[in-house]
Protein backbone atom coordinates (compact mmCIF):
# COMPACT_ATOMS: atom_id res chain seq x y z
CA UNK A 1 0.00 0.00 0.00
CA UNK A 2 2.86 2.44 0.07
CA UNK A 3 2.72 3.37 -3.58
CA UNK A 4 -1.27 4.13 -2.79
CA UNK A 5 0.25 6.57 0.06
CA UNK A 6 2.40 7.80 -2.24
CA UNK A 7 0.49 8.56 -5.12
CA UNK A 8 -1.91 10.52 -2.22
CA UNK A 9 1.14 12.51 -1.48
CA UNK A 10 1.63 13.42 -4.38
CA UNK A 11 -1.40 14.74 -5.35
CA UNK A 12 -1.50 17.09 -2.22
CA UNK A 13 1.59 18.74 -4.01
CA UNK A 14 -1.10 20.47 -6.07
CA UNK A 15 -1.42 23.05 -3.19
CA UNK A 16 1.79 24.46 -4.45
CA UNK A 17 0.58 24.84 -8.24
CA UNK A 18 -2.73 26.64 -8.11
CA UNK A 19 -2.74 29.88 -10.59
CA UNK A 20 -6.27 30.95 -9.57
CA UNK A 21 -6.83 34.22 -8.32
CA UNK A 22 -6.21 36.67 -10.72
CA UNK A 23 -7.76 39.99 -9.93
CA UNK A 24 -8.49 39.52 -6.00
CA UNK A 25 -7.36 41.24 -2.71
CA UNK A 26 -3.72 39.05 -1.46
CA UNK A 27 -5.71 37.86 1.23
CA UNK A 28 -9.22 36.69 -0.58
CA UNK A 29 -6.74 35.19 -3.26
CA UNK A 30 -4.86 32.98 -1.17
CA UNK A 31 -7.89 31.79 0.35
CA UNK A 32 -9.91 31.23 -2.83
CA UNK A 33 -6.72 29.45 -3.97
CA UNK A 34 -6.97 27.28 -1.08
CA UNK A 35 -10.58 26.49 -1.56
CA UNK A 36 -9.95 25.15 -4.95
CA UNK A 37 -6.77 23.51 -4.18
CA UNK A 38 -8.64 21.36 -1.20
CA UNK A 39 -11.20 20.80 -3.54
CA UNK A 40 -9.01 19.25 -6.39
CA UNK A 41 -7.61 16.74 -3.86
CA UNK A 42 -10.48 15.59 -2.20
CA UNK A 43 -12.26 15.34 -5.64
CA UNK A 44 -9.14 13.50 -6.48
CA UNK A 45 -10.19 10.45 -4.96
CA UNK A 46 -12.76 9.82 -6.74
CA UNK A 47 -11.08 8.96 -9.99
CA UNK A 48 -8.29 7.51 -8.60
CA UNK A 49 -10.18 5.07 -6.54
CA UNK A 50 -12.12 4.28 -10.07
CA UNK A 51 -8.55 3.64 -11.63
CA UNK A 52 -7.13 1.17 -8.62
CA UNK A 53 -10.12 -1.26 -9.50
CA UNK A 54 -9.82 -1.10 -12.81
CA UNK A 55 -6.13 -2.25 -12.37
CA UNK A 56 -7.74 -5.37 -10.93
CA UNK A 57 -9.95 -5.26 -13.72
CA UNK A 58 -7.06 -5.56 -16.15
CA UNK A 59 -5.88 -8.40 -14.36
CA UNK A 60 -9.52 -10.06 -14.84
CA UNK A 61 -9.49 -9.53 -18.61
CA UNK A 62 -6.06 -10.74 -19.08
CA UNK A 63 -7.71 -14.12 -17.38
CA UNK A 64 -11.04 -14.05 -19.05
CA UNK A 65 -9.59 -13.95 -22.53
CA UNK A 66 -8.84 -17.63 -21.94
CA UNK A 67 -11.95 -18.71 -19.58
CA UNK A 68 -15.12 -16.69 -21.58
CA UNK A 69 -16.53 -15.27 -24.59
CA UNK A 70 -15.84 -11.60 -24.37
CA UNK A 71 -19.46 -10.79 -25.32
CA UNK A 72 -20.64 -13.00 -22.31
CA UNK A 73 -18.40 -11.28 -20.06
CA UNK A 74 -19.74 -8.00 -21.12
CA UNK A 75 -23.60 -8.82 -20.58
CA UNK A 76 -22.99 -11.17 -17.25
CA UNK A 77 -21.22 -8.62 -15.47
CA UNK A 78 -23.82 -5.74 -16.36
CA UNK A 79 -26.83 -8.19 -15.59
CA UNK A 80 -25.40 -9.02 -11.83
CA UNK A 81 -24.30 -5.66 -11.21
CA UNK A 82 -28.36 -4.29 -12.39
CA UNK A 83 -29.20 -7.33 -9.76
CA UNK A 84 -27.24 -6.42 -6.73
CA UNK A 85 -28.59 -2.79 -7.50
CA UNK A 86 -32.23 -3.50 -8.00
CA UNK A 87 -32.81 -3.67 -4.17
CA UNK A 88 -31.21 -0.66 -3.47
CA UNK A 89 -32.31 1.11 -5.89
CA UNK A 90 -35.20 0.40 -8.37
CA UNK A 91 -38.32 1.93 -5.80
CA UNK A 92 -36.07 5.45 -6.11
CA UNK A 93 -35.26 5.52 -9.76
CA UNK A 94 -39.30 4.71 -10.22
CA UNK A 95 -39.91 7.75 -8.00
CA UNK A 96 -38.00 9.81 -10.76
CA UNK A 97 -39.49 7.99 -13.91
CA UNK A 98 -40.69 11.14 -15.03
CA UNK A 99 -36.90 12.52 -15.30
CA UNK A 100 -36.56 9.27 -16.86
CA UNK A 101 -38.49 9.16 -19.66
CA UNK A 102 -37.82 12.66 -19.97
CA UNK A 103 -34.08 12.21 -20.36
CA UNK A 104 -34.37 8.40 -22.08
CA UNK A 105 -32.37 9.15 -25.03
CA UNK A 106 -29.70 10.53 -23.52
CA UNK A 107 -29.13 8.00 -20.67
CA UNK A 108 -29.55 5.68 -23.35
CA UNK A 109 -26.48 7.46 -25.12
CA UNK A 110 -24.28 6.86 -21.92
CA UNK A 111 -25.34 3.41 -21.33
CA UNK A 112 -23.82 2.43 -24.73
CA UNK A 113 -21.00 4.40 -24.55
CA UNK A 114 -19.87 3.96 -21.44
CA UNK A 115 -20.91 -0.03 -20.71
CA UNK A 116 -21.92 -1.52 -23.96
CA UNK A 117 -19.14 -0.33 -26.62
CA UNK A 118 -16.30 0.75 -23.75
CA UNK A 119 -16.27 -2.12 -22.04
CA UNK A 120 -17.62 -4.78 -24.39
CA UNK A 121 -15.09 -3.73 -26.73
CA UNK A 122 -12.08 -3.28 -24.96
CA UNK A 123 -12.40 -7.45 -23.93
CA UNK A 124 -12.79 -8.22 -28.00
CA UNK A 125 -9.56 -6.54 -28.56
CA UNK A 126 -7.41 -7.95 -26.05
CA UNK A 127 -7.97 -10.78 -27.75
CA UNK A 128 -6.14 -9.49 -31.03
CA UNK A 129 -3.85 -7.07 -30.68
CA UNK A 130 -0.93 -6.78 -27.85
CA UNK A 131 -0.86 -5.23 -24.60
CA UNK A 132 1.60 -2.65 -26.12
CA UNK A 133 -0.57 -1.38 -28.96
CA UNK A 134 -3.94 -1.20 -25.91
CA UNK A 135 -1.55 0.72 -23.41
CA UNK A 136 -0.68 3.30 -26.36
CA UNK A 137 -4.20 3.91 -27.65
CA UNK A 138 -5.21 3.89 -24.22
CA UNK A 139 -3.04 7.07 -23.80
CA UNK A 140 -5.42 9.08 -26.08
CA UNK A 141 -8.13 9.15 -23.65
CA UNK A 142 -7.06 12.23 -21.76
CA UNK A 143 -6.13 14.16 -24.92
CA UNK A 144 -9.46 13.32 -26.82
CA UNK A 145 -11.42 14.26 -23.78
CA UNK A 146 -9.10 17.60 -23.15
CA UNK A 147 -10.63 18.31 -26.98
CA UNK A 148 -14.06 17.07 -26.62
CA UNK A 149 -14.47 18.80 -23.26
CA UNK A 150 -13.29 22.58 -25.66
CA UNK A 151 -15.29 21.38 -28.17
CA UNK A 152 -18.38 20.42 -26.78
CA UNK A 153 -18.76 21.09 -23.15
CA UNK A 154 -16.87 24.67 -23.24
CA UNK A 155 -14.26 23.42 -20.94
CA UNK A 156 -10.90 25.36 -21.43
CA UNK A 157 -8.12 24.38 -23.78
CA UNK A 158 -5.04 25.36 -21.85
CA UNK A 159 -1.58 24.71 -21.83
CA UNK A 160 -0.62 23.30 -18.51
CA UNK A 161 -3.52 20.64 -19.18
CA UNK A 162 -1.83 19.99 -23.13
CA UNK A 163 1.76 19.34 -21.54
CA UNK A 164 0.51 17.04 -18.92
CA UNK A 165 -1.09 15.26 -21.35
CA UNK A 166 2.11 15.07 -23.41
CA UNK A 167 4.02 14.01 -20.20
CA UNK A 168 1.81 11.49 -19.73
CA UNK A 169 1.65 10.06 -23.63
CA UNK A 170 5.49 9.88 -23.69
CA UNK A 171 5.47 8.12 -20.18
CA UNK A 172 3.41 5.67 -21.52
CA UNK A 173 4.99 5.08 -24.88
CA UNK A 174 8.29 4.23 -22.59
CA UNK A 175 5.72 1.73 -20.86
CA UNK A 176 4.44 0.59 -23.63
CA UNK A 177 7.58 -0.20 -26.14
CA UNK A 178 10.11 -1.39 -22.82
CA UNK A 179 11.82 2.18 -24.20
CA UNK A 180 12.21 1.59 -27.40
CA UNK A 181 10.20 3.69 -28.95
CA UNK A 182 11.01 3.03 -32.76
CA UNK A 183 8.41 -0.67 -31.43
CA UNK A 184 5.36 1.19 -32.41
CA UNK A 185 6.68 1.61 -36.10
CA UNK A 186 7.26 -2.41 -36.43
CA UNK A 187 4.86 -3.70 -34.35
CA UNK A 188 2.19 -3.75 -37.20
CA UNK A 189 -1.57 -2.54 -36.92
CA UNK A 190 -4.37 -4.76 -35.56
CA UNK A 191 -7.95 -5.20 -35.67
CA UNK A 192 -7.80 -5.02 -32.21
CA UNK A 193 -5.98 -1.87 -32.50
CA UNK A 194 -9.21 -0.13 -34.60
CA UNK A 195 -11.56 -1.40 -32.04
CA UNK A 196 -9.56 -0.22 -28.80
CA UNK A 197 -9.55 3.01 -30.25
CA UNK A 198 -13.16 3.10 -31.02
CA UNK A 199 -13.76 2.34 -27.28
CA UNK A 200 -11.84 4.58 -25.80
CA UNK A 201 -13.12 7.19 -27.99
CA UNK A 202 -16.26 6.35 -26.45
CA UNK A 203 -15.23 6.32 -23.29
CA UNK A 204 -13.66 9.81 -23.80
CA UNK A 205 -17.12 11.24 -25.34
CA UNK A 206 -19.04 9.70 -22.14
CA UNK A 207 -17.26 11.50 -19.63
CA UNK A 208 -17.70 14.78 -22.03
CA UNK A 209 -21.30 14.09 -22.40
CA UNK A 210 -22.46 13.11 -18.84
CA UNK A 211 -20.68 16.78 -17.63
CA UNK A 212 -21.99 18.32 -20.44
CA UNK A 213 -25.95 16.99 -20.07
CA UNK A 214 -26.10 17.15 -16.03
CA UNK A 215 -29.10 14.84 -15.75
CA UNK A 216 -30.97 15.50 -12.45
CA UNK A 217 -30.47 12.34 -10.98
CA UNK A 218 -28.50 11.02 -8.37
CA UNK A 219 -25.34 9.36 -9.23
CA UNK A 220 -26.29 6.35 -8.25
CA UNK A 221 -29.77 6.17 -10.31
CA UNK A 222 -27.79 7.61 -13.71
CA UNK A 223 -25.57 4.41 -13.04
CA UNK A 224 -28.47 1.95 -12.46
CA UNK A 225 -30.46 3.49 -15.40
CA UNK A 226 -27.45 3.41 -17.63
CA UNK A 227 -26.95 0.07 -16.42
CA UNK A 228 -30.16 -1.50 -17.29
CA UNK A 229 -30.03 0.27 -21.37
CA UNK A 230 -26.02 -0.98 -21.73
CA UNK A 231 -27.55 -4.57 -20.60
CA UNK A 232 -30.44 -4.08 -23.36
CA UNK A 233 -27.91 -3.03 -25.96
CA UNK A 234 -25.35 -6.26 -25.55
CA UNK A 235 -27.98 -8.84 -25.73
CA UNK A 236 -27.86 -8.68 -29.75
CA UNK A 237 -23.58 -9.25 -29.27
CA UNK A 238 -24.45 -12.12 -26.49
CA UNK A 239 -27.27 -14.21 -28.37
CA UNK A 240 -25.16 -14.14 -31.72
CA UNK A 241 -21.79 -15.00 -30.03
CA UNK A 242 -20.63 -18.63 -28.95
CA UNK A 243 -22.07 -20.03 -26.48
CA UNK A 244 -20.15 -19.02 -23.10
CA UNK A 245 -21.52 -19.90 -19.54
CA UNK A 246 -20.13 -19.20 -16.35
CA UNK A 247 -18.37 -21.67 -14.57
CA UNK A 248 -16.75 -22.60 -11.60
CA UNK A 249 -13.51 -21.12 -13.27
CA UNK A 250 -14.45 -18.06 -14.43
CA UNK A 251 -16.79 -17.32 -11.86
CA UNK A 252 -14.68 -15.05 -9.68
CA UNK A 253 -13.59 -13.26 -12.52
CA UNK A 254 -17.36 -12.39 -13.35
CA UNK A 255 -17.98 -11.42 -9.99
CA UNK A 256 -15.25 -9.04 -9.76
CA UNK A 257 -16.01 -7.32 -12.77
CA UNK A 258 -19.68 -7.28 -11.48
CA UNK A 259 -19.41 -5.89 -8.71
CA UNK A 260 -16.02 -3.27 -8.11
CA UNK A 261 -15.65 -3.02 -12.36
CA UNK A 262 -19.35 -2.22 -12.77
CA UNK A 263 -20.56 -0.76 -9.57
CA UNK A 264 -17.05 0.65 -8.01
CA UNK A 265 -15.62 2.20 -10.29
CA UNK A 266 -18.26 3.60 -12.51
CA UNK A 267 -20.12 5.10 -9.42
CA UNK A 268 -16.41 7.00 -8.64
CA UNK A 269 -15.43 7.93 -12.07
CA UNK A 270 -18.58 9.06 -12.74
CA UNK A 271 -18.08 11.40 -9.48
CA UNK A 272 -15.07 12.12 -10.31
CA UNK A 273 -16.03 13.66 -13.68
CA UNK A 274 -18.81 15.63 -12.26
CA UNK A 275 -16.54 16.94 -9.63
CA UNK A 276 -13.66 17.89 -11.75
CA UNK A 277 -14.37 17.75 -15.34
CA UNK A 278 -14.11 15.30 -17.95
CA UNK A 279 -10.80 16.43 -19.00
CA UNK A 280 -9.50 17.02 -15.60
CA UNK A 281 -10.68 13.36 -14.68
CA UNK A 282 -9.77 11.91 -17.67
CA UNK A 283 -6.26 12.69 -16.76
CA UNK A 284 -5.82 9.84 -14.24
CA UNK A 285 -6.53 7.29 -17.22
CA UNK A 286 -2.48 7.71 -17.64
CA UNK A 287 -1.67 6.26 -14.32
CA UNK A 288 -3.79 2.40 -15.01
CA UNK A 289 -0.80 0.98 -17.06
CA UNK A 290 1.54 2.41 -13.81
CA UNK A 291 -1.12 0.38 -11.44
CA UNK A 292 -1.07 -2.34 -14.02
CA UNK A 293 3.14 -2.61 -13.41
CA UNK A 294 3.10 -2.17 -10.14
CA UNK A 295 0.27 -5.05 -9.29
CA UNK A 296 2.24 -7.25 -11.64
CA UNK A 297 5.28 -6.49 -9.73
CA UNK A 298 3.73 -7.80 -6.34
CA UNK A 299 1.20 -10.10 -7.93
CA UNK A 300 2.66 -11.97 -10.59
CA UNK A 301 6.73 -11.51 -9.60
CA UNK A 302 6.85 -9.84 -13.37
CA UNK A 303 10.42 -7.60 -12.89
CA UNK A 304 10.66 -3.93 -12.73
CA UNK A 305 13.22 -2.17 -15.04
CA UNK A 306 14.53 1.42 -15.88
CA UNK A 307 12.15 2.03 -18.69
CA UNK A 308 9.31 1.66 -15.55
CA UNK A 309 10.27 3.87 -13.79
CA UNK A 310 11.13 6.93 -16.15
CA UNK A 311 7.66 6.11 -17.86
CA UNK A 312 5.84 5.87 -14.79
CA UNK A 313 7.05 8.44 -13.47
CA UNK A 314 6.55 11.06 -16.15
CA UNK A 315 2.89 9.59 -16.50
CA UNK A 316 2.59 10.73 -12.42
CA UNK A 317 4.26 14.23 -13.22
CA UNK A 318 2.09 14.63 -16.28
CA UNK A 319 -1.44 13.88 -14.38
CA UNK A 320 0.37 16.58 -11.60
CA UNK A 321 0.85 19.06 -14.29
CA UNK A 322 -2.56 18.48 -15.85
CA UNK A 323 -4.18 19.30 -12.76
CA UNK A 324 -2.83 22.49 -12.54
CA UNK A 325 -4.85 25.47 -13.69
CA UNK A 326 -3.79 27.82 -16.25
CA UNK A 327 -4.80 30.56 -19.41
CA UNK A 328 -6.32 29.41 -22.03
CA UNK A 329 -5.03 28.60 -25.30
CA UNK A 330 -7.92 30.17 -27.06
CA UNK A 331 -10.28 32.70 -25.72
CA UNK A 332 -13.53 32.07 -26.48
CA UNK A 333 -14.98 34.98 -27.93
CA UNK A 334 -18.24 36.77 -26.24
Amino acid sequence: MHWYLAIISLYAAIASAQDDGIGLSAGAAMQHQSLQQSSVVNFSIYPLLAICIWTGNTIVTKAAALMIEPAAIALYRWVLAGLIMTPFLLRAVWRQRAVIVANWQKLAVLGFLGMAIYQGLAYEAARTTSAMNMGVVVALVPLLSALLASWLAGEALTLTRMTGVALSLLGLLLLSTQGNLSQLWHGGFHLGDALMLLAVSANALYGVLLKRWAIPLSTWQQLYVQVVFGILLLLPFWWLAPSSPITRENLPLVLYAATLASIGAPFCWMNGIKRLGPARASLFMNLLPVFVGIAAFVLLDEQLHLYHAIGGSLALVGVWWGLRQGAPLLKRSS
